[in-house]
């Protein structure tokens, strides 16, 4: 897979989880995808202060990258 359809899939995947986020009145954004193995992201709104955060984006957002992209090894939020 190419950079670019690495982060293509990526994308993909954050639209499929972003309606969930949005629901609680967060959103999440890409900020890179580093070595095709680590991709960063921001959680936004409400997902900022949110005491379950760390497990939305292990249990959520990592796994569905990994769903479209299964050579991604870790997904991490930046602020």
């Amino acid at each position: 897979m190419t950079s670019e359809e690495i982060k293509t899939n990526v994308e993909k995947a954050l639209e499929e989880i972003r309606p969930f986020l949005k629901s609680d009145g967060g959103d999440i954004s890409l900020v890179s995808i580093d070595d095709d193995k680590l991709v960063r992201v921001r959680l936004e709104g409400t997902c900022v202060g949110c005491s379950v955060n760390q497990m939305t984006l292990k249990s959520g957002v990592e796994m569905t990258i990994k769903k479209y992209v299964p050579q991604i090894e870790e997904v991490i939020n930046v602020e």
